[in-house]
Parts: C-alpha cells; sequence; structure tokens
C-alpha cells in the first residue's frame, strides 16, 4: 500500500448477535455499495473489501486481480488512466482513487476478497472496541483469497446519492414518553450532521428535544442499543447510532431508524441538512 488516505478499514457485513458480549455489529456502513462491488468482482456479497473515506488510497497489485470502487462517484486511476469499474489490474499496476463528488465512503472489492484473519466470525474493523485489523497505513500489505466466481461487467455503474438533505424515516420508541410530543418535535426540527461524526454514530446539531415536564432532571438506566438508535443526551441533540456503535447506553431512546435508511446516513458529509419522518 502506497498511500492509505485518511481512513481505509477492512469491511464486510460485520459480525451481528455478538450484542451480549459487549461486541457491536460493525461492518460496512454503506453496505448496498460493498455488496455490489463483490458481485461485480465475482465475490460472494459477504467478502471484505474496503471503506475508504474521502479518497486517497493508493496500491500496487502484487498479483493479476479485478477490482471494483463502487459507493459516490469516485474517480480510479489504474496507472494514472481513469478507468470505469470493474476493470483488471496486473502485477505491478497501481491504483489510486481521488476525493468523492459526493457521499463519503467508498468501496473496493478485489477479486477472491480481502484474507485477513476472521475475530468472532468477521474480518471487519470496528473502531470502538478495536476488534478486526487495524486502520490501514503505507506500508500495509493486504492479503487476497482465492478468487470464487467469474467477474460481472456492466453498462452503467449508478453511484450512491448523496443529497443535501436527507429525510430519515423513524419508528418512535422505546423511549419517546421521555419528550413532550415526541413524533411532533422530530417532524418539526431541522439539524446539520457534526463534523464529529464518525462509525460510531451521527451527531447532529440544530433544534433541542425537550423532554416532557415529569423527566426533566431524571436519569436512566443503561438499555441496550441497536444500530439506528436515536439516543438523547442532556442537550437535547440527537445522536444516531451507526454499526460501531457501543451496546448499552443510559439517555433515552426517542426513536430508531428505519434500516433502510441507514447507507445513506453512512454516505452523510458533515454540514448534510437532516429532517426526521416519524413512523408511528
Amino acid at each position: 500500500m502506497l498511500g492509505a488516505g485518511p481512513q481505509t478499514l477492512v469491511q464486510d457485513l460485520g459480525r451481528p448477535g455478538h450484542a451480549h458480549l459487549g461486541v457491536p455489529p460493525s461492518g460496512a456502513l454503506d453496505a448496498p455499495s460493498l455488496k455490489l462491488a463483490n458481485r461485480l468482482v465475482g465475490n460472494p456479497e459477504d467478502a471484505a473489501g474496503l471503506e475508504v473515506l474521502l479518497g486517497g488510497l493508493v496500491v500496487r497489485a502484487n498479483a493479476s486481480c479485478t477490482v471494483a470502487v463502487t459507493g459516490p462517484h469516485t474517480p480510479a486511476r489504474v496507472n494514472g488512466v481513469l478507468r470505469d469499474s470493474p476493470f483488471h489490474l496486473a502485477a505491478g499496476d497501481t491504483l489510486a482513487l481521488g476525493a468523492p463528488s459526493g457521499g463519503l465512503r467508498a468501496y473496493v472489492a478485489v477479486s477472491g476478497g480481502v484474507a485477513v484473519p476472521e475475530e468472532l466470525g468477521s474480518r471487519a474493523s470496528d473502531v470502538l472496541s478495536g476488534l478486526g485489523p487495524a486502520p490501514l497505513a503505507e506500508g500495509d500489505e493486504v492479503p487476497l483469497g482465492e478468487p470464487a466466481g467469474v467477474p460481472v461487467g456492466v453498462d452503467v455503474l449508478v453511484p450512491t446519492p448523496a443529497p443535501d438533505e436527507l429525510v430519515v424515516p423513524v419508528l418512535l420508541g422505546p423511549r419517546d414518553d421521555w419528550f413532550a410530543d415526541a413524533g411532533g418535535q422530530l417532524l418539526g426540527g431541522r439539524w446539520t450532521v457534526s463534523d464529529r461524526s464518525n462509525r460510531v454514530g451521527i451527531r447532529l446539531t440544530g433544534t433541542s428535544l425537550e423532554r416532557a415536564p415529569e423527566r426533566v432532571g431524571r436519569e436512566l438506566a443503561s438499555e441496550g442499543l441497536v444500530t439506528g438508535a436515536v439516543q438523547v443526551p442532556p442537550d437535547g441533540l440527537p445522536v444516531v447510532f451507526l454499526a460501531d456503535h457501543p451496546t448499552t447506553g443510559g439517555y433515552p431512546v426517542v426513536g430508531v431508524v428505519a434500516e433502510r435508511a441507514l447507507p445513506l446516513l453512512g454516505q452523510a458529509r458533515p454540514g448534510t441538512l437532516l429532517r426526521f419522518a416519524p413512523q408511528g
């Protein structure tokens, strides 16, 4: 590896089912993009690839392989020449990714998949618990598995959309009763994605949610958390938990984001406008 950019992580579809051990699910934040990249190079959808934050990845191939880059539109150059996915790399070829034109994270799949050792059944890097491989750095060599299928070509590869404003469906509960007219507050509020967001969660600035009068000043015992939980700390500014979230938390969860909206949240840049659409 000649350059890793701001953050390049090994990711697959995660390690769900270990919350009772205090282990987050982790995995690709934009799972549909990773699945697509794997299909394009002939891998199973759950094969490990690379999640590249804001571009900057530069790698040299040590063997012949097929590569696909998905997610937001991200320029990929092989030996300096712009290429469309999927494409072939011969031994000695260099691949360089530019910055995505929208969104945050591009996904790179390579025929055979990234074959780092598994931990708890997954190769995913977890930035909260430290499970899985460390973020990649210049000089690292990434091992590949044996190709399992035939690469698939496409006429047009549609990038992941990166809208300037997200409308996020959210199912109320389990602690919406801690807030005065929780649905109305979520529907009427307006937020912006903070630059303090990461794979653990998206921090929002904007409308502060007000607690119900009888809940002001009260504390809540720690409860289990799921991906997409919208937790509200004492300042009233929601945090939407993503794949590397803690497994318990002590602030009330006003709702849970619908699973279909999670990939777009994983691509939301700081400054993106956000509204919630309560579903019940």
